[in-house]
């Protein structure tokens, strides 16, 4: 199979992790548990990158809101994972997605899908905050929307200066920038463990 409409060439995914495990001194012949890891990380990576095929999640389904009022709708604690685009580590942690509509919902599970969508692929977590925020905006035209990510970054836990910390991202849009909306946005600490 060869690269396509962004899905990996999975043939030379392989031939690339078995020369990076041979550059890195490793020998498959000594170690036979590295048998099949070409393998393994070619389907993990297809999976992980999942959201770069062009079809990789249909648009949300979208309904007609009741009219009037000012009910925020929030979906809470939506797990996630990402790669890092700067060192290919994980980052991972969950993700809160609201918004004030203004004629239109979304699906219940559409902020899910819309937040594997841009998760699933080489990342910066304040793209995908900003990314899931632009597409609420153009799929429902709502007065306010807020993403709120937080996230552990195996890329700062892992090398440099090796300690562990959540990185909490913001995209808060119209209606609810203002302060009488604060409260009512989620945001909390990822546990450490």
């Amino acid at each position: 199979m060869t690269a396509s409409a962004g899905r990996p060439d999975r043939a030379a995914v392989e031939r690339a992790l078995a020369d990076l495990i041979r550059a890195l001194g490793l020998d498959p012949g000594t170690e036979p548990e590295l048998a099949g890891t070409p393998a393994r990380v070619a389907d993990l990576y297809a999976e992980a990158f999942a959201g770069l095929a062009a079809d990789a999640a249909p648009e949300p389904a979208t309904f007609p809101a009741p009219a009037g009022g000012d009910d925020l709708v929030v979906v809470r604690d939506l797990p996630f994972h990402s790669l890092c685009i700067h060192h290919f580590v994980p980052f991972f942690g969950v993700a809160h997605i609201a918004y004030l509509p203004a004629g239109r919902l979304i699906g219940i599970s559409g902020t899910a899908r819309l937040l594997d969508r841009y998760a699933r692929r080489p990342q910066l977590q304040e793209r995908i905050t900003g990314q899931i925020a632009d597409h609420l905006e153009r799929l429902l035209a709502p007065r306010g929307v807020a993403v709120i990510l937080e996230a552990r970054h195996l890329c700062m836990e892992m090398r440099g200066i090796r300690k562990p910390g959540v990185v909490e991202t913001r995209a808060v849009r119209g209606a609810l920038t203002g302060p009488e909306w604060a409260h009512a946005l989620p945001g909390r600490r990822l546990a450490r463990d």
